[in-house]
């Protein structure tokens, strides 16, 4: 934790260094921090919670190569990508498995966001749980960008999602761009005429220069059921198409099936998310997912190449690597009914 000169900072933020700093780096007690501080052992308490809540003390977990780190290595080795694993009791319900996953999240992501860089946000159950956690960290030159529209015949979406984009802006000191359209058109065609308008491609130019994007997945099998499925974004025969297209999942409304393939599904003609090889070009591609009933969802977006780093909860990790065992090999030799004979 560096020590940073104090003397113009307000008296909460440098008192909360100095007993970060005692507690943290010199390994005090509270009790003898609060002696050195001249106040009590419960100042002290809410001035280390404060700061590991402000941010002006992270903590980073060096877990052993055994347990949890062996499932991180699987994942590492079979797609390529790195893989933080949120550790979590099995017998625990899918809505505070969410928050739980969006809090650590909230944690993790500080390594991602840096000045002068462009980020997508998607918009979604897992996005709002971990924008409500985010850890404040000044930077410089941010641009944060909405990835994919939020109307549709009930709503207009802004409130939604512009708050989801603001938590960030503010928490990074970043500026934000609101993509005011809806989530699916009624007509490829009036999609094909609105991405001509201006100010819509400058939106999509912005998304186009993307550094990292962050961003849940969808499934229409989920418990916590996502957004997108939930919102009335969807009619009967909107899902009936998604059925038939063999549909597991989403990124931002662009639909995608479980071994990667996203062409020819009629519903992402009529998306406004980026499309999946755009998806793909960005260098940084983080994924947040909670819950075992998103595991052909997660799946799906392996096969796709859409994510490079990937949050998830003990339970989902452990089901993906289940899911995705190679299958067992017969042996050469005679067909087992030729050897019964």
């Amino acid at each position: 934790m560096p020590q940073p000169e104090t003397e113009h900072l307000p008296d909460k933020v440098r008192d909360a260094l100095k007993a970060g700093h005692l507690y943290y780096m010199q390994d005090l007690t509270m009790e003898a921090i609060a002696h050195e501080m001249h106040t009590s052992r419960s100042s002290v308490s809410r001035l280390l919670s404060y700061a590991r809540s402000s941010g002006l003390v992270t903590i980073q977990i060096a877990e052993p190569h055994e347990g949890a780190s062996r499932i991180q290595q699987t994942i590492h080795e079979r797609f390529g990508i790195a893989a933080h694993i949120v550790p979590m009791p099995s017998a625990i319900s899918d809505v505070d498995r969410l928050e739980r996953v969006a809090i650590s999240a909230a944690r993790i992501l500080d390594r991602f966001i840096d000045s002068n860089q462009t980020v997508g946000i998607a918009w979604g159950s897992t996005m709002s749980a971990l924008s409500r956690h985010l850890i404040p960290k000044e930077l410089h030159n941010v641009e944060f960008v909405q990835l994919n529209g939020a109307g549709n015949t009930y709503t207009t979406g802004v409130l939604y999602a512009s708050e989801i984009l603001r938590r960030f802006g503010d928490t990074y000191s970043g500026t934000i761009q609101e993509f005011p359209v809806p989530a699916l058109f009624d007509d490829p065609q009036t999609k094909i005429a609105m991405w001509r308008e201006r100010s819509t491609r400058r939106i999509l130019d912005i998304q186009e220069r993307m550094d990292v994007a962050i961003f849940g997945l969808g499934s229409p099998f989920s418990e916590v059921r996502s957004h997108v499925y939930a919102g009335g974004y969807l009619d009967q025969a909107d899902y009936a198409s998604l059925d038939d297209s063999g549909v597991v999942g989403d990124v931002a409304t662009v639909f995608f099936r479980e071994d990667g393939s996203h062409h020819g599904i009629p519903l992402n003609e009529r998306a406004s998310g980026p499309d999946i090889d755009l998806i793909k070009r960005v260098p940084r591609r983080v994924c947040i997912v909670s819950g075992p009933s998103k595991v052909h969802s997660l799946r799906g977006a392996l096969a796709a190449g859409l994510i490079t780093d990937l949050i998830v909860d003990e339970g989902t990790a452990r089901a993906l690597v289940q899911l995705t065992q190679p299958l067992p090999v017969e042996p050469a030799g005679e067909p087992r009914s030729a050897a019964a004979a």
